[in-house]
């Protein structure tokens, strides 16, 4: 089984090699190359998690290189849940692109620019998930946000071009950080290895051990969005691609939050840190779902939650407890799938009307019901309605944080409860607007053209509508587009809905997996917090 871990890291790179060799060239066996990759990565991904939870974990050496001087990749629980999740929300991601790609015939920007450099962030996310040691995690996030650099600027308008040097600066001044703190954990310990610094830590002076954890904690907290470090966020996301934007809003701030749970809990356990991230996390979720309730717009609302539900699971990870630790795991599984089919939904209501403006929208329940469904059950289960998956992890946090007690625990338990309603307020309203509310009558100099609306000069964001800018692979519309949205009876293809329903269907599955799920959770946070079991399986050599 050890034989297998590398194979979420190294197909999808080899795939995105062959892909680049191909070049514009046989589109359709290009689609073939990177759905089969991803479909091999998932079967692999599901193989793992069973042994994983069985067996304890898994440690491949990378050229038969023993720890501490191989690399190490590990399966343990909470990556292999991690990489099973990810793997089955890239995948419909892929299919949805495609089909939008085929769809709209845009065969002017290249697939040999889009997949490659998609199949590089999931590998990315893959290595980040597996990595036994510090410098190959900086390797994983860097192949990652190599990807998506490139996602982010899909089509060069200037709405995406000056987005993209906005997450591009913020992306490598905290790579730079990150060089930074594992230089300094060398220099203290010798080794980059988790495993050995999970040992030699221990016995550091408390000063050089605290300027560690904070250094790579800021990472994170960059990474992940957490406030004060979420402020590029929505003004990112909503410019990319529909399927680009839906993949960064699911996976890439849960790779952060995965690497702060994997460090806090193997590095710095009992750490002094543990106040500061309960602040952090109360400031998250009320300061992002204040700015979800202001918004006008359905990307910025959703980019606005996703920042506030980030701080659902800093809430876990700060109460330092297996049941704490458990319910920030099921709430990140949980938050991955529901946020990246909202999105997707999204990209639908974008493609079908032309904008995502609640000010231009209208009917779309009557005219588009499949849509409608499909926005209102992740829209729900986001905002925790029971007995859907996302009630049953705040009902996971809220235990936690009331059996802590402290004060502070129990101030977050409090803002959870407010954030919870307040995103109930959000969405709801985004439904009444856009869904149950009357049709917006099109301006005069509104045209409608392939059901889409186009106007000369530009749009809301200020970017000018450029040929192709939609993007092969699954653009999601434009960002500049003015007038009023036209509500057209132009076909949504079966794949993106059939892709966008399976991550619906996903999410409502947590519901009733709930009881293994928590099960499977719950042995991971102890799996963490007891630490033997990870330092034990990478520098005993695997088993």
């Amino acid at each position: 089984m050890e034989a297998l871990i590398p194979v979420p890291v190294v197909l999808p790179l080899l795939a995105a090699g062959l892909k680049l060799a191909i070049g514009r060239k046989l589109v359709r066996l290009q689609a073939l190359i990177s759905v089969g990759t991803l479909a091999v990565v998932l079967l692999v991904s599901l193989l793992l998690l069973p042994a994983a939870d069985r067996e304890g974990p898994l440690v491949a050496h990378a050229g038969g290189w023993g720890a501490p001087i191989g690399i190490a990749l590990v399966a343990d629980r909470l990556s292999t849940l991690m990489l099973a999740v990810s793997s089955a929300v890239t995948l419909c991601v892929m299919v949805y692109s495609l089909a939008q790609s085929r769809a709209d015939q845009e065969h002017r920007a290249p697939l040999s620019i889009f997949h490659p450099a998609y199949l590089i962030m999931v590998a990315g996310v893959s290595d980040a998930f597996l990595s036994g040691d510090l410098f190959n995690l900086f390797v994983g996030f860097e192949m990652l946000l190599g990807g998506s650099y490139v996602l982010l600027t899909f089509g060069g308008t200037e709405a995406r071009i000056r987005a993209g040097a906005t997450y591009t600066v913020v992306g490598l001044a905290s790579s730079l950080l990150f060089l930074v703190a594992i230089a300094v954990a060398y220099a203290a310990t010798g080794t980059v290895s988790m495993a050995q610094l999970a040992e030699r830590f221990s016995v550091l002076p408390q000063h050089i051990r605290l300027l560690v954890e904070l250094t790579l904690l800021l990472v994170f907290v960059v990474k992940a969005a957490i406030f004060p470090m979420s402020a590029w966020l929505p003004d990112s996301y909503p410019t990319a691609p529909a399927p680009a934007t839906a993949l960064f809003a699911g996976l890439l701030t849960k790779v952060g939050i995965y690497s702060i749970i994997r460090l806090e809990a193997l590095l710095f356990p009992g750490g002094p840190v543990s106040g500061l991230l309960m602040w952090a996390a109360l400031l998250t979720m009320l300061i992002g779902v204040f700015g979800a309730v202001a918004q006008t717009d359905i990307k910025r609302m959703l980019s606005f939650t996703l920042v506030s539900h980030i701080g659902y699971m800093v809430f876990g990870v700060a109460l330092f407890s297996v049941v704490g630790m458990a319910g920030a795991i099921f709430y990140v599984a949980h938050h991955i799938t529901v946020q990246t089919s909202l999105f997707l939904v999204t990209g639908m209501i974008e493609r079908r009307t032309g904008t995502t403006s609640l000010n231009r929208l209208g009917g779309l329940a009557g005219a588009a019901p499949a849509i409608a469904v499909l926005f209102f059950v992740p829209a729900m289960n986001l905002a925790g309605i029971p007995p859907m998956s996302g009630f049953l992890g705040k009902l996971g946090l809220i235990q936690a944080g009331v059996a802590d007690g402290r004060p502070i625990a129990l101030t977050l338990v409090a803002g959870g409860l407010l954030t919870s309603l307040l995103t109930l307020y959000a969405v709801a309203t985004t439904w009444s607007r856009a869904f149950w509310g009357a049709p917006v009558p099109p301006s005069p100099e509104t045209t409608t053209k392939e059901g889409s609306v186009r106007e000369n000069g530009e749009g809301e964001s200020g970017a000018r509508e450029e040929p192709g800018a939609a993007g092969a692979g699954g653009a999601g519309g434009t960002g500049g587009i003015t007038g009023e949205a036209v509500v057209t009876a132009v076909t949504m293809p079966a794949p993106m809905l059939a892709a966008t329903a399976a991550l619906v269907v996903l999410a409502l599955s947590y519901t009733v997996l709930a009881g293994p799920l928590s099960a499977l959770a719950e042995r991971a946070a102890g799996e963490l917090l007891a630490r033997e079991p990870y330092v034990s399986a990478v520098l005993g050599g695997g088993r």
